[in-house]
């Protein structure tokens, strides 16, 4: 047997300049750091700044419907909503809070996004726009959209004639 060998003990942890698997770990992470953003990371590409989907629960009632969003991170003034037709219209800005002047800090890990949330949806009926209503509490967007109190006109058939 080696000298080196015999001075080791196999049950206790090596340290970590000598520990093979402590080296390849390190580099592994190096590696997963700049292909993908950050650990846990989408590729670098769609990490920054880009367009989010924020998360959503759509109910319908008998009254209409409720959207729910998390939107976390957001000031109620950067939520926008719109409304077009059957189409609601989701968006909200958070900005980084990485600063490209902090050049003496040097980021591990960087999972926090950044970008444009949007979100687009088919709503089953066309809403009376001035009824639509939203409010905004610890990150949360709720809009309330009632059904319009007139129906529209059904489709029906027309019977051509002939002549």
């Amino acid at each position: 047997m080696s000298s080196s060998s015999s001075n080791q003990n196999p049950n206790q942890p090596r340290s970590g300049d000598n520990d093979p698997f402590l080296s390849l770990r390190r580099g592994m992470d190096r590696l997963f750091d700049q292909v993908m953003g950050g650990w846990g990371g989408m590729p670098a590409p769609f990490t920054g700044t880009g367009v989010l989907t924020p998360k959503v629960d759509v109910a319908e009632t008998p009254q209409g419907l409720e959207v729910t969003a998390e939107l976390p991170g957001i000031e109620p003034k950067d939520v926008q909503i719109d409304l077009q037709d059957d189409v609601l219209t989701l968006r909200a800005e958070r900005s980084s809070e990485k600063k490209e002047e902090d050049k003496d800090k040097r980021w591990h890990i960087v999972e926090r996004q950044s970008g444009t949330y949007l979100r687009r949806f088919a709503l089953p009926f066309e809403p009376e726009a001035d009824k639509v209503e939203a409010s905004f509490d610890k990150g949360v967007l709720h809009i309330r959209i009632p059904r319009p109190t007139q129906a529209k006109p059904q489709a029906r058939r027309i019977e051509v004639r002939g002549g």
